[in-house]
């Protein structure tokens, strides 16, 4: 698990959207096609992840440190996560 730096205001949003992208991590290999995986989250917990990547000027090194790269996609409807082992689309689950 990625520790968080002392020096960041401790915060339970970004402490959240650690934890969700943990399980996202843990879940991929578990529904991957090759390097692909597709992993669905909630409405309001893709939100948490995404103000924690793209909102909150979070260090890099906050964040799981399997993660490579992360990104938007599909009209920034689709969260990426790029591992050594994976490309992750995270997307909201049909409600």
């Amino acid at each position: 698990m990625a520790e968080l730096d002392p020096e960041i205001p401790e915060n339970k949003h970004l402490k959240q959207a650690i934890n969700h992208l943990e399980k996202v991590l843990d879940y991929a290999p578990m529904v991957a096609e090759g390097r692909d995986a597709t992993v669905h989250l909630t409405p309001q917990d893709w939100k948490v992840v995404a103000d924690a990547l793209f909102n909150m000027d979070t260090p890099e090194d906050a964040f799981p440190d399997a993660i490579e790269d992360y990104g938007l996609a599909n009209e920034n409807k689709t969260i990426t996560l790029t591992t050594s082992d994976y490309d992750i689309d995270i997307e909201i689950v049909a409600s």
